[in-house]
């Protein structure tokens, strides 16, 4: 049965950003796991070519970000940006060559995620402005209480397989489970803003750090054991947190591709299917 909530109460709010530059220090070089310096690009900007169903691992990047890197100057709102706009929100892009056109919002990093066909990207660049329909924050279950919703628009949780069991439990279709030893960069932050780093996915370097995550691809659903992401995130035993994959290729030790956080309860409040099609490009809509 599908999962009943209070998407009937949400508010939709219209948030503004614009396409952010990518940047880097001026000391040029970071080291890899295996102690290898590099200049790759990563975080900003728009990237072209990754989109969701794509591998977020084995490219030449470091911190990959797929589509537009969005962000508002103001930090302020900036936050607001980051707090408010959930995985499927749709973002509407309003200056430049690609003005009228839309994506979809697949998860938060230093910037908001935005995916898009690459012939939307093509037509956009660096400071070209954005909105974005936010309404998401503030979905509740009413029939799993324990369970903690963050960062997911009523339109994704509407096209996900799953939902309440007979036995009240509540389903959810994931494409790979990730161990409590892989979650690396985003633990003790809140679980609203940016994503939870996951090593043990160095697709090329080290066999012996390899946590069987190198297949993950951008927009998996995925399982964290152990985790808990209700108020913040970090370890507690016996319980799961759901996100799904919004970030690539890491290069930089500790971190990796990462998911942003959805769902976060005591394991026993859920039902966990191995699902390898499980991906966000099945339930978000087709851009306009």
């Amino acid at each position: 049965m599908k999962v009943s909530s209070n998407a009937d109460r949400l508010v939709t709010q219209v948030l503004s950003g614009e396409v952010w530059p990518a940047t880097a220090d001026r000391h040029a070089y970071r080291v890899d796991a295996d102690g290898t310096p590099f200049v790759l690009p990563g975080m900003g900007a728009v990237t072209l070519g990754t989109h969701l169903g794509d591998p977020a691992t084995g490219l030449r990047a470091d911190h990959l970000e797929p589509g537009l890197s969005v962000r508002h100057r103001d930090p302020s709102a900036n936050y607001a940006l980051q707090y408010l706009t959930c995985v499927g929100n749709t973002v509407t892009i309003v200056s430049g060559e690609s003005a009228g056109r839309t994506g979809t919002v697949i998860g938060q990093h230093a910037y908001v995620l935005v995916d898009a066909p690459d012939e939307v990207l093509e037509g956009t660049t660096v400071g070209d402005h954005v909105r974005v329909r936010a309404r998401g924050q503030g979905l509740a279950f009413g029939d799993h209480p324990q369970v903690a919703v963050k960062n997911l628009s009523p339109e994704v949780l509407d096209r996900m397989p799953g939902g309440t069991r007979s036995d009240g439990r509540l389903e959810v279709h994931v494409a790979a489970r990730v161990p409590a030893e892989a979650a690396g960069a985003g633990g003790g932050m809140f679980s609203e803003f940016a994503n939870t780093d996951l090593m043990g996915a160095y697709a090329g370097l080290s066999d012996d750090l390899s946590l069987g995550l190198e297949g993950l691809r951008i927009g998996d659903l995925v399982v964290l054991e152990d985790q808990d992401h209700t108020w913040g995130r970090g370890y507690r035993p016996g319980w799961l947190t759901v996100g799904t994959i919004s970030t690539g290729q890491c290069a930089l030790f500790g971190h990796g591709p990462g998911p942003s956080t959805l769902f976060s309860g005591p394991a026993e409040a859920f039902v966990v299917v191995d699902d390898p099609s499980a991906n966000l490009q099945s339930y978000v809509p087709e851009e306009a």
